[in-house]
């Protein structure tokens, strides 16, 4: 059962828990002031436009680069310029990578980056910075404070690595429990459903968590805000071909 690509999951721990753990861990680790910084965003998935409205709101100047064209007109939609990382490696602050790609951030541009630039990454796993290149002998390699390096040039330049090129908010900020909840709220559903599921309903196969199942994980946390949910009438529901207790939205609908 993929989790990670229901909605609960994609929505909650990707986006909106990376809008506040990715100033989280810069502050940890650095403790920067974000005002006026320039920074890019690698990847306008959920993570990216988490992260790009975080920083956007404390004052960074954000740039943004995207392989999808749909991605990337959301990414001009909401304020924010396209470019390619070539562009801009020379004069950001912060680079931060959240692609789920592998070397997103490559030797050649670690070389042309400013010193005192921050790398970092947000993405699926620690393949995006190309770390491994960094580990020559003609690099000095500063250990600062925990998951936090300098890596330093030859003619002196240094970079600041966090984490090395691990995931940034599992390695240097927490993750708020209630968040937790959505995920492994999402997670028990899927075993449960795999567990009660008459024989012939899953093939040997991987399958999406049923839409009910995730409406009900957003429903076990509503009362938290104290959110009263509006019920449709059977006149309205009938209206709409729905089930009054839902699922209310076809498979293809993304939220």
């Amino acid at each position: 059962m993929n989790v990670n690509d229901s909605v609960t999951k994609q929505k909650f721990d990707n986006l909106y828990c990376c809008r506040e753990s990715i100033l989280d861990g810069l502050k940890r680790t650095t403790d920067m002031m974000f005002g006026g910084k320039q920074v890019v965003v690698c990847g306008y998935g959920e993570v990216g436009k988490g992260c790009c409205a975080a920083l956007k709101a404390m004052g960074s100047i954000v740039y943004v680069t995207e392989i999808d064209p749909i991605c990337a007109l959301q990414a001009c939609m909401d304020g924010f310029r396209l470019v390619k990382l070539n562009e801009v490696i020379r004069q950001v602050d912060i680079i931060i990578t959240c692609t789920g790609n592998k070397n997103v951030v490559t030797r050649e541009h670690l070389d042309r980056m400013k010193n005192s630039c921050i790398v970092c990454n947000m993405g699926h796993s620690n393949t995006e910075i190309d770390v491994a290149s960094l580990r020559t002998p003609e690099l000095t390699w500063e250990r600062v404070r925990s998951q936090v390096d300098h890596v330093i040039w030859p003619d002196g330049k240094r970079i600041v690595l966090l984490a090395e090129g691990r995931l940034l908010n599992l390695s240097c900020s927490t993750v708020p429990t209630f968040v937790l909840s959505i995920t492994a709220t999402t997670q028990a559903l899927a075993l449960i459903e795999l567990y009660n599921a008459p024989e012939g309903r899953y093939k040997q196969d991987v399958y999406l968590l049923p839409k009910k199942m995730d409406e009900y994980v957003a429903s076990l946390h509503l009362p938290t805000f104290d959110a009263h949910l509006t019920e449709l009438t059977d006149e309205q529901a009938k209206y709409l071909g729905l089930n009054k207790n839902g699922p209310f939205k076809p498979n293809y609908y993304r939220y």
